[in-house]
């Protein structure tokens, strides 16, 4: 498992398996970033972010008082 570094920034992305999609309509990003928002957000800040049907890309930094 990767530790994330307090203060660190990274670039994460993700790809459906064969490219599949991730995301079929409105509501797929609407529910994504609803749990981007309740996980992410508390422990990183964002900087970008690009949702695209098939994969995503997210640059981010992770905050410091984070325990």
């Amino acid at each position: 498992m990767e530790v994330l570094e307090p203060g660190s920034y990274y670039h994460i992305f993700n790809r459906g398996i064969n490219s599949t999609n991730l995301f079929n309509g409105v509501n797929d990003y609407t529910h994504f970033l609803s749990l981007y928002k309740a996980f992410i957000d508390p422990i990183a800040d964002t900087f970008a972010y690009c949702l695209m049907s098939n994969h995503f890309h997210l640059l981010v930094r992770i905050k410091e008082d984070v325990v």
